[in-house]
């Protein structure tokens, strides 16, 4: 699937481009910038929307390359020495991702506000788009994986000996490298000026349809991440959700995710590091070969087979563009026990999906009295698998990539589904809930079977929460 966006694109990027003029009398340099011009067969508002949702698929991207990164430190070929600071990467690196997922319910906000349809895919637009940071893949946390995500998350005007030799290594590959600043500039002064977006554009009703930091900001509070390596309190923000309801409140917002990734330094009142800070720490003391901070995971790993027959059938995942599968071919999980495990992580994260997807579509509280309201039932389940996620990652990158014997082990693949979009009436919403979670059972029942040996304790866990799950979901399908 893809969209022939890139004329569109090259034709806004020429107006918005900065240029560092010389001032000759002080010796500065001054940021010059000039207005975005509106592309043929867009309205402003509708431009808007645009950007708005390649910046939700970003931010989507972003996430979960960081959390592969994450999951692929550590492991016993770490020297004892160096676990702890091992550990600690892990750490910041998760924090990171959290806040990138901030950022992607926060762009949803903000898309329901100006009445755009919402955004919860990625990889669905030209991958030489000059807004994208660099291509998707999914490796592990090396020197030059770092350099690629400190660039794409450095501030503007970053210009020393460090920075270009960041800039040349994230570059040597041939990619071409964007700053995801650039988007939210562009983004910030559209919505800004009521000569682009009208202000009735702005429906301040939709806030009780948004997400909200009561809703989704629980135990991501400041410091809550990043404390187990260390007595010292970490410089860990907020993770940013913020409700928008007016014209000011979504310029504010989308500043602020932006802030949160590359201020270049630290926030004298909160005390606080961005993105592009903590991967920059990261960097500074990454090793130079004298060890191996990560497993042997592999780049862009992928299900694609069915082992049983020995044979490839049709998969239930999205299909990338070519220009992505030239880019980044990815390496096919081939055991048989561990293809288990990578599929049922590919379904868990579609459930978490699917329920942030319909979490938007209704309005309200979460509970009424000790029940929990439809909203606050799928937005606990999203938490629910988000804690999934990073259990069955933990899983994956302990179990064989293949039956070689060469030591390698999986990853978590985080293969879209081939489609996000929800069906149109409310009960085959939840029909749609029902048929993930018994897609689950059947995978969790096959493997309590068929490998009894291995993490049987989470699997019943996993089994006795769908259960539950399966009979709220039920009582929302009507009988006849």
């Amino acid at each position: 699937m893809s969209r022939r966006l890139g004329s569109v694109l090259r034709f806004g990027q020429a107006p918005e481009v900065r240029t560092l003029a010389a001032n000759a009398m002080k010796g500065t340099k001054l940021l010059v910038r000039t207005e975005p011009e509106l592309p043929p067969g867009y309205s402003w508002h509708d431009y808007a929307v645009l950007l708005l949702h390649i910046a939700a698929e970003v931010e989507h991207a972003l996430m979960v390359q960081y959390l592969y990164a994450a999951y692929s430190l550590g492991g016993p070929q770490v020297p004892p020495k160096h676990r702890d600071r091992v550990r600690h990467w892990q750490e910041v690196v998760l924090g990171i991702a959290k806040e990138e997922m901030g950022h992607l319910i926060t762009v949803q906000n903000v898309l329901r506000l100006i009445g755009g349809p919402l955004n919860l895919d990625r990889e669905d637009y030209p991958w030489g788009s000059e807004f994208y940071p660099f291509d998707f893949t999914l490796e592990p946390l090396t020197k030059d994986s770092l350099a690629r995500y400190i660039f794409a998350e450095a501030p503007a005007g970053w210009d020393d000996a460090e920075a270009r030799e960041i800039k040349k290594r994230a570059g040597a590959s041939g990619q071409t490298l964007h700053r995801v600043g650039e988007l939210y500039d562009r983004m910030q002064k559209i919505l800004a000026n009521p000569e682009y977006v009208k202000d009735a554009d702005f429906q301040a009703a939709t806030t009780t349809f948004q997400a909200s930091w009561d809703e989704w900001g629980r135990g991501y509070m400041r410091g809550a991440r990043g404390q187990s390596t260390t007595t010292r309190r970490q410089k860990t923000p907020d993770v940013i959700v913020r409700p928008v309801s007016t014209r000011d409140e979504a310029v504010e917002a989308l500043a602020a995710v932006g802030k949160q990734g590359e201020a270049r330094f630290f926030d004298p009142d909160v005390d606080e590091e961005s993105h592009f800070r903590r991967f920059l720490n990261i960097y500074r003391d990454y090793p130079e070969g004298e060890w191996v901070p990560t497993r042997p995971v592999p780049i862009n790993p992928k299900t694609e087979l069915d082992l049983d027959a020995n044979r490839v059938v049709v998969s239930p995942l999205k299909a990338t563009s070519r220009a992505a599968a030239a880019a980044a071919p990815g390496v096919t999980i081939t055991h048989p026990e561990t293809s288990r495990w990578a599929y049922l992580f590919n379904l868990r994260y579609r459930m978490l999906l699917v329920n942030l997807s319909h979490a938007y579509e209704l309005a309200g509280a979460l509970g009424q009295g000790d029940a929990l309201t439809a909203r606050g039932l799928l937005i606990n389940r999203t938490f629910g698998e988000m804690y999934n996620v990073r259990s069955l990652s933990n899983i994956l990158v302990e179990l064989p990539l293949d039956t070689s014997g060469s030591g390698r082990v999986a990853g978590p693949p985080f293969e879209m589904p081939y489609s996000l979009d929800l069906p149109a009436t409310e009960a085959d919403r939840w029909r749609l809930h029902r048929d993930l979670l018994e897609s689950s059972q059947h995978l969790t029942a096959e493997l309590l079977r068929e490998y009894p040996q291995r993490h049987t304790d989470y699997l019943r866990a996993l089994e006795d929460l769908d259960a539950e799950a399966l009979a709220s979901v039920r009582k929302m399908i009507p009988k006849s």
